[in-house]
């Protein structure tokens, strides 16, 4: 008589993040059925991803149109830096929040990823929108071939787009941290941000070395953010300001962290 399999198959990250979420008294699925945001019916598409990536001079051209302010470089570069990061956490954000609650997702295939019209999104700043198409993949296949896209667009993003890696790969780890964004301040801040930062360390891409996820205080409450050591150039912008993963206040948190965890 043979003799029983103890193998036992490696964790998948939607039952490490339902652990995580379950010590803080949390439910994985409300979580993310929450953080999901719902479908915003049918949008009207002036070009995929796809056809800026094959025609740089598509988008350029559509943001002078569409933002009056982008009429110089340093504009119109800070606006494709924003852009871009809207591509990360409109697209890719929730189809890792999808993986991380059913196990599988659909790809981001940049022919079915769409810009919209100014305003169309589900939030007024929201240009990228994706259409699903084929089947679902599974965990291993949506992590490779997703490090494998992101990896695939930076050149345009750089040359064309002049977006700055610092810029580029944090805004793509934003959006594939969303599943642990949406529970900042409710799970346990170290325990968070350490599954956060293996989770970036093993999805393959260069995200994990343009973010940092840290715990921090708010208003007394202890809490996790992302935090990003390049800039999406939003402050340059007309209705701009500093996002709270910001990295221009990333010293400033660092070293009060440090003085935190020297007290304690």
């Amino acid at each position: 008589m043979a003799a029983p399999d103890t193998t036992q198959c490696p964790d998948t990250w939607p039952e490490r993040y339902a652990r995580l979420l379950q010590a803080s008294g949390l439910d994985r699925a409300a979580v993310l059925a929450r953080a999901l945001a719902p479908a915003s019916g049918e949008q009207q598409a002036l070009f995929s991803l796809a056809q800026c990536l094959d025609q740089p001079a598509l988008l350029i051209d559509q943001v002078a149109r569409d933002y009056p302010h982008a009429g110089d470089a340093s504009a119109l570069r800070a606006q494709l830096s924003v852009l871009q990061q809207d591509l990360a956490l409109s697209v890719i954000a929730p189809l890792t929040l999808r993986l991380f609650l059913h196990g599988r997702s659909h790809l981001p295939d940049p022919a079915s990823i769409f810009l919209a019209p100014p305003g169309q999104g589900v939030q007024a700043s929201a240009r990228w929108f994706h259409v699903a198409n084929g089947d679902p993949v599974d965990e291993t296949r949506f992590i490779r071939s997703l490090a494998r896209l992101a990896s695939d667009w930076y050149p345009v993003f750089r040359k064309s787009f002049r977006v700055s890696p610092g810029a580029y790969w944090s805004s793509i780890g934003l959006g594939l941290g969303a599943p642990f964004s949406a529970v900042w301040n409710l799970a346990e801040p170290d325990a968070l941000c350490d599954l956060a930062q293996r989770w970036l360390d093993e999805s393959g891409s260069e995200a994990s070395q343009f973010i940092d996820w840290i715990p921090a205080v708010f208003s007394g409450q202890r809490a996790a953010i992302p935090q990003r050591k390049g800039c999406c150039l939003k402050y340059l912008l007309p209705a701009g300001g500093y996002c709270g993963t910001c990295g221009v206040y990333r010293k400033e948190r660092l070293a009060a962290l440090t003085h935190q965890r020297a007290s304690t």
